[in-house]
């Protein structure tokens, strides 16, 4: 990062948000560690990652000098096979070696702020009700197992792709959102206690678990409902970015005592202004969970996004005319950069492509609302491509 960070994040920054438009162009993540390495000198405390946020508590222990090895951690606290990249890996081999010898309020932290909810699959509820369950000493009155029942009928492609073949809908589902909020009142009306007997970290913990619970329980019942195709699917990516919002707010109210956090993700999730995407013959709208957080977070909340240049060695799609990157390539002229002119534009050059990918998986372009609801662009370019080490 070639630019002063004070030129794009200003004092009252809490929550700073650097998007990606691809997963496929690892630069993005090198980028990602040299930024984040700066940042903790400015303060930042912690960083989180589009992630399990379940799976990620495994990850935050390791690097606050916990038992295990990196090869554990990242094969078991990362989610959608973000273990598997190198930026991720060294970053956490980094953040551990960082925290050696700081005292706590200095110590860096990792959180994820999603859940495993995708088009085609989310896992069941159960494990993470049975978590809450035994903190708690709940007893439900029922068998959360045999409500949930076997996991493979919650987790199979046709239990979100057909709304007949949904589990979200049914009366053992029911009862167990019924359970889960009995069971996060509890947590609240009980917190002195439950604090005082444990820890506000184990707390916390229980917290998270609940929360994953009722999300899923939420995202199955919407893959339940027999409505217009493109509704449900829009809502199905409604709620799981509502979920993303409601995990950020959470890990800043855990946060806000020792500074200020990074977010990592997608575009899509990051950017102020509504989502939205075609796929197939569908055309799909929601609020990406930067959007909800940017509007209760106001000037709390920065986001950079970014854009990529010729995409031939991913094997991607060609932008669409109307698009910044097409921009960029000269193929149209006249873009304003920003209605409020509070964009700034910065280069990289890429540091690794992948070619073992699928073409156009998760590349969206930037279009003009996007450019106008950020505070920074960051570009890609093209050039030499190579694999460094991370240094911050």
């Amino acid at each position: 990062m070639s630019q002063d960070l004070r030129d794009f994040v200003s004092t009252t920054c809490e929550l700073l948000a650097l998007g990606e438009p691809t997963h496929l162009e690892p630069a993005f993540g090198w980028i990602r560690n040299e930024l984040f390495g700066q940042l903790a000198d400015h303060g930042f405390r912690s960083i989180a990652l589009e992630i399990d946020r379940v799976a990620a508590l495994a990850v935050n222990d390791f690097v606050q000098g916990g038992a295990g090895t990196l090869d554990a951690v990242m094969t078991e606290g990362f989610s959608s096979g973000f273990g598997e990249l190198l930026a991720n890996r060294q970053l956490i081999a980094w953040m551990r070696e960082y925290n050696e010898n700081r005292p706590e309020a200095e110590r860096l932290a990792f959180h994820g702020f999603d859940a495993e909810m995708e088009n085609t699959s989310a896992p069941s509820p159960r494990s993470y009700l049975e978590y809450a369950r035994d903190y708690l000493g709940f007893d439900p009155g029922d068998d959360l197992a045999r409500l949930a029942g076997e996991d493979e009928r919650w987790s199979r492609a046709e239990a979100i792709l057909d709304p007949a073949m949904s589990v979200g809908d049914t009366a053992g589902a029911e009862r167990l959102r019924t359970l889960a909020d009995d069971m996060l009142t509890s947590l609240h009306a009980r917190a002195p206690e439950l604090i005082a007997a444990t820890s506000r970290a184990e707390w916390s913990r229980a917290r998270t678990h609940l929360t994953a619970g009722l999300g899923l329980l939420r995202y199955h019942k919407q893959s339940a409902q027999r409505i217009d195709e493109s509704a449900r699917i829009s809502r199905l990516l409604a709620t799981r970015d509502a979920l993303m919002a409601q995990n950020l707010l959470d890990i800043r109210s855990i946060e806000a005592p020792r500074g200020p956090t990074l977010a990592f993700a997608h575009n899509l999730h990051l950017q102020r202004n509504p989502s939205s995407m075609r796929m197939a013959d569908l055309d799909l709208g929601w609020f990406s969970a930067g959007a909800i957080v940017g509007s209760l977070l106001d000037e709390r909340y920065t986001v950079v996004l970014s854009s990529l240049g010729s995409s031939d060695t991913l094997g991607l799609r060609e932008p669409a005319a109307d698009t910044y990157e097409a921009m960029l390539q000269g193929r149209i002229t006249g873009w304003g950069l920003t209605a409020a002119g509070a964009v700034t534009a910065t280069t990289a050059t890429p540091v690794r492509t992948r070619t073992d990918t699928t073409p156009q998986q998760g590349y969206f372009p930037l279009d003009q609302a996007s450019l106008d609801a950020a505070d920074a662009i960051l570009h890609v370019s093209d050039g030499p491509t190579a694999v460094r080490p991370f240094r911050p």
